[in-house]
């Protein structure tokens, strides 16, 4: 598969950092991407629900100040893990966040992906499933 758009340009490594339950946090995920490398996290890590905004917020900010400080070091698109099997309570709201902050990568599991995908591709991001 060639690299997508997305990706030229912006890696050092073609590696994902796992978005991890419980585990991957904005700190993570920032400084994957300025090491080069995607990092991730899973939606539901943010409790309530409501805080995913503030860490896509936070996390495209910060990376959005690093890269402009920093033109010459590549800054790597980060990523969220979205549940969209149907027993996941807070899938659209979560959409809904994803979509405001126009996540460049968006990975989806347990369920099926088509939806999700679609609307991601609206705003230029990809959708792994």
């Amino acid at each position: 598969m060639p690299i997508p758009d997305l990706f030229k340009d912006r890696l050092r490594l073609p590696v994902i950092c796992a978005p991890m339950f419980l585990v991957s946090s904005p700190k993570l995920v920032i400084n994957a991407c300025k090491n080069g490398i995607i990092g991730s996290f899973p939606a539901l890590n943010t409790r309530p629900q409501a805080m995913l905004d503030q860490w896509l917020e936070e996390i495209t900010s910060e990376l959005k100040a690093f890269a402009a400080a920093n033109p010459d070091k590549p800054v790597a698109p980060f990523a969220v893990n979205q549940v969209v099997h149907r027993s996941n309570s807070r899938l659209q709201a979560d959409r809904e966040l994803v979509k405001k902050h126009k996540v460049p990568l968006v990975i989806t599991s347990q369920g099926n992906p088509s939806e999700v995908v679609e609307e991601v591709h609206e705003w230029g991001g990809l959708g792994l499933s």
